[in-house]
């Protein structure tokens, strides 16, 4: 809590005070200026203190922290550089991590533990960690006198559990040598004597708190999801703390995914309150008092091709695909709820993790949800309406803030209306995941999530998770706009210039690309646009979110093109033959892009570029307008016509070539075109490596941003910086016999 104003002031006799006030309050001004300064330099010499202790210093005093106990940064890594934006700040804290200097003289008491390296993961890259000595899994002939038990043992085929871990942080099995050294530049060898590998997990773990299971009704009404979407995901191990510090973690301490045979052994570790999953029904009478399943009528199967039978009683779940099925005469007549964690690489698209907040000063809350004044968006809205009528001179009745405080489906039609100089945000609390749920109501009519903005207003969508149709945000004075002009319009009869510029903000949210999933993550309507923008005068702001594609219908005559500005989110038009920015009719669309940071599957046709910078466009990019703008440090698919570019790919592979012009000079750039272009683990929205490049990437892709972190949108995870840092620190801190290096588990 900041210190009063008026404290010094509080500190005078009643009778000063008193005899102030008659006159008007001139010595009580002057104390709240002292009493300003005087907090200002209480609270500096407050921070001096903190400043001395690693944990609570300043980032400014952490690296004469470590200059004072010999730390030294790491050369692959970087220097620490100016803190002048968000990502400076977020690198320097990766190429000096605060842990890792704090820990320092702790790490150098425990040099060559095994467990130390699973800790330097931790504390240097933030990646959880299992470290493996590869001479254990070695096989030889043991002497019968002398058995040594947790020496790798041959294959037994009827241990099928043995087998699901082969290969993996996890394994048991023995192997034949491998003369490959551990840190080659061209394949890892594993199983030798001086070997250590360090099987790192980059995924994330992400809860989805008491949400309702998606009932497949094509395939039977016994049968579920437990994506709210209707696709397959494997769930994930909520890791839990390892009670040893000295001990190796195991799969109840990482964030893997739960392996059947695993959950069906260790059943009360995973599954249960406060656990990894959990089932809950609602009865007829009570549906939303739902009950949770007990484990003992939880039987764990094979449920790929939905076949199985669950006995009576039963409830079959396959941990591996995110399924259940039901009995068939016993079905969930109250509805189903499930809790459990799902895998994903960043903080974007909208979850259950911290966001930072940003509202207008003076606004009204209305909070939606279970338990709150509320229970569905709509009712909110009218409330707002009704507010905003009674008392239209109150200024923070133009300003509604929306708050859906749990994870639920919200199934309703949302038409919504701002007027002139209102804002409207609707967001998902801290810690939820809603999701929007949009069917098709009408027949005539678009079934949209449609918004009608008037000069002044804003819209804001934060948190939110939209599906089944797209996101519609039109404004209400562009009737004229959009109508034909005629040849007999007189000067008086043109529109009047559209007045105060209205902005639309999309932030952690996901417009899902294709409008919903199938089975296999396959999108159900892919040519369809999930943002449709209709004579917008103002400014579109999509950041740390994932939205389809974008259509923009402008009018070319009478407003200038739409900026629209994009960081650390992804575009998918589910295919890079597919169109993520248009318009329809025409060549282009009218809008001016920027775009940060950000993966593009799709073809680009904005009018023009303002600037382009550390992104990857696996689509065609083509502007109409190429004598503005920039195109930095990015990925552009060969073909592409764009502003000028700089230290773009596959640009400089291709001038790096030395050949005479003929057919090997163009066979060579296609090699190299081919060489470098971005490859990913998956390329299909609900996933859990989405657009996570692999391991395969060229370095030129992989390193190639401004700052030599990754293009695209999990550049500000600093991943290249992560793994340069660790690497190092693990040769420093590995006995002088033995290699260690990075396996990538996920």
């Amino acid at each position: 809590m900041s210190p009063s104003r008026d404290r010094l002031y509080q500190l005078l006799p009643v009778i000063y005070r008193q005899r102030d006030e008659l006159q008007g309050g001139p010595l009580k001004a002057v104390l709240e200026v002292i009493t300003e300064q005087v907090n200002l330099v209480e609270a500096d010499i407050g921070q001096l203190y903190d400043n001395w202790f690693i944990e609570t210093c300043e980032d400014w005093v952490v690296p004469y922290m470590a200059e004072l106990i010999g730390y030294r940064t790491t050369a692959a890594a970087g220097k620490p550089g100016d803190i002048t934006t968000p990502q400076d700040r977020e690198r320097n804290r990766i190429v000096m991590p605060r842990r890792e200097v704090a820990n320092t003289i702790r790490y150098r008491q425990r040099k060559g533990t095994l467990a130390l390296l699973e800790l330097l993961s931790n504390d240097v890259a933030d990646w959880p960690a299992r470290a493996v000595e590869f001479y254990k899994l070695l096989g030889w002939t043991q002497h019968l006198n002398h058995l040594r038990s947790p020496q790798g043992r041959t294959v037994n085929l009827r241990h099928g559990d043995a087998l699901d871990r082969l290969d993996g942080a996890f394994d048991e099995l023995a192997h034949t040598i491998d003369v490959r050294r551990i840190q080659s530049s061209r394949r890892q060898g594993r199983y030798n004597l001086p070997h250590v590998g360090l099987f790192v997990y980059r995924l994330k773990a992400y809860s989805v708190t008491r949400t309702p299971a998606y009932c497949l009704e094509e395939i039977g009404p016994h049968c579920y999801t437990f994506s709210v979407l209707g696709n397959d995901t494997p769930l994930f191990t909520k890791p839990r703390p390892n009670p040893d510090p000295s001990g190796i973690e195991g799969e109840l301490n990482l964030p893997v995914p739960i392996r059947a045979r695993r959950l069906e052994s260790h059943k009360e570790s995973y599954y249960g309150e406060h656990k990894s999953i959990q089932v809950l029904v609602g009865s007829v009478r009570a549906p939303h008092s739902a009950e949770r399943v007990p484990a003992e009528r939880i039987v764990i199967a094979d449920l790929s091709d939905w076949q199985y039978r669950s006995p009576r009683g039963k409830i079959a779940l396959d941990p591996e695909r995110g399924r259940m099925v039901f009995p068939v005469r016993q079905l969930p007549k109250g509805g189903v709820w499930v809790h459990y964690y799902y895998g994903f690489s960043a903080d974007m698209g909208g979850g259950e993790y911290d966001r930072p907040r940003f509202q207008p000063a003076g606004h009204t809350l209305y909070a939606v949800g279970r338990e709150q004044p509320f229970a569905m968006i709509t009712e909110a809205l009218n409330q707002w309406d009704r507010d905003r009528q009674a008392s239209p001179e109150e200024p923070s009745r133009h300003h509604a803030v929306i708050e859906i405080t749990d994870s639920r489906i919200y199934t309703e039609r949302l038409d919504i209306h701002l007027p002139e100089h209102c804002s409207l945000q609707i967001r998902a609390a801290n810690h939820t995941r809603p999701v929007i749920r949009l069917l098709d109501y009408q027949a005539d009519t678009a079934d949209s999530l449609r918004v009608s903005v008037q000069p002044g207003s804003q819209f804001t969508l934060d948190g939110l998770l939209v599906t089944g149709r797209g996101l519609q945000i039109q404004s209400e004075i562009t009737d004229f706009l959009a109508a034909p002009a005629t040849a007999t319009a007189s000067p008086g009869d043109l529109p009047a210039a559209p007045g105060v510029p209205v902005r639309i903000k999309i932030r952690h949210s996901t417009l899902e690309p294709g409008w919903g999933l199938q089975g296999n993550c396959d999108p159900r309507r892919p040519n369809e646009p999930s943002l449709e923008l209709f004579n917008i005068h103002g400014m579109v702001e999509i950041s740390h979110s994932i939205v389809g594609s974008i259509q923009v219908n402008q009018d070319e005559v009478y407003t200038d093109p739409l900026p629209i500005h994009i960081s650390d989110s992804i575009v998918d038009a589910t295919s890079p033959e597919q169109v993520a920015l248009d318009a329809i009719g025409y060549p282009v669309a009218h809008a001016q892009l920027t775009i940060l940071r950000t993966t593009v599957f799709g073809q680009i046709l904005p009018h023009s570029i303002a600037l382009a910078e550390n992104s990857i466009f696996a689509g065609v990019l083509q502007v109409a307008r190429r004598q503005t703008g920039c195109v930095r440090f990015c990925y552009m698919t060969p073909g592409s016509r764009t502003p000028r570019r700089y230290r773009c790919q596959p640009d400089l592979v291709e001038s790096a070539i030395s050949l005479p012009s003929g057919p090997e000079l163009d066979a060579a750039k296609q090699r190299e075109r081919d060489r470098v272009r971005p490859q990913f683990n998956s390329a299909l929205y609900g996933t859990p490596t989405y657009c996570q490049l692999a391991d395969t990437s060229a370095e030129e892709i992989s390193q190639g941003a401004d700052d030599e972190s990754e293009m695209g949108v999990f550049h500000d995870l600093f991943q290249p910086q992560r793994a340069a840092s660790l690497r190092t620190r693990i040769d420093e801190y590995t006995p002088a016999d033995m290699e260690a290096d990075i396996f990538y588990a996920t």
